[in-house]
């Protein structure tokens, strides 16, 4: 299991139920339904990790999740996942509103485009940086909107969101002391539990 899936695992209870948005190949959801019998729906859009998540027994729903959540009604979750893919849809403030509107807290994960390293690329070649943690050119990359930890707080901030644990990783799921001194300088990946105010 992914090292972020070990990070996140605690913050979901046993017995409840989980949405799983872009949950990919369904490792988490099966995890979780095997260790902490959580009853789990996956949302994907790429039929071969669809197959996968079949495969698996994991419940899966092919979805684009840019068309929004309305299959799904008010608080039909305990909580709602989403890792690595805030910065792949194209309206993440939108897909958030859905997320805190089908379930009572949500999970977000996503990589730290203010790093040290993106900015000294930048700086130094005047080009958007790749690197072997983000090895796409601006033309051919799946990421669509690039933020930082300070704009992804200043719109929970906005949306009235309470973080309730936020952790800060390498690329590595990783933890340091200079993660917590300047998160959004060190750190790589981002770990966020929110509910709502």
């Amino acid at each position: 299991m992914r090292t972020d899936f070990a990070i996140i695992e605690p913050w979901i209870t046993p017995n409840s139920r989980v949405l799983d948005l872009g949950c990919g190949d369904g490792t988490l959801l099966h995890h979780l339904q095997t260790h902490k019998n959580i009853q789990g729906y996956g949302l994907e859009i790429d039929e071969i990790y669809i197959n996968e998540c079949l495969t698996r027994g994991v419940n899966v729903i092919q979805q684009d999740l840019d068309q929004g959540l309305s299959n799904f009604s008010d608080n039909s979750f305990d909580t709602v996942v989403m890792t690595q893919a805030l910065q792949a849809v194209h309206y993440p403030h939108l897909v958030l509103d859905e997320m805190m509107r089908v379930g009572h807290e949500c999970i977000v994960t996503f990589p730290n485009f203010g790093h040290w390293r993106c900015r000294l690329y930048l700086a130094q070649r005047g080009r958007m940086p790749v690197s072997k943690f983000m090895p796409y050119t601006w033309y051919d990359t799946p990421n669509i909107h690039f933020c930082t930890f300070k704009d992804f707080e200043e719109l929970c901030q906005t949306k009235r969101l309470r973080i309730l644990n936020r952790t800060v990783v390498d690329q590595s799921h990783q933890g340091h002391w200079l993660f917590n001194a300047l998160p959004n300088v060190f750190g790589e990946i981002a770990i966020y539990r929110l509910a709502r105010s």
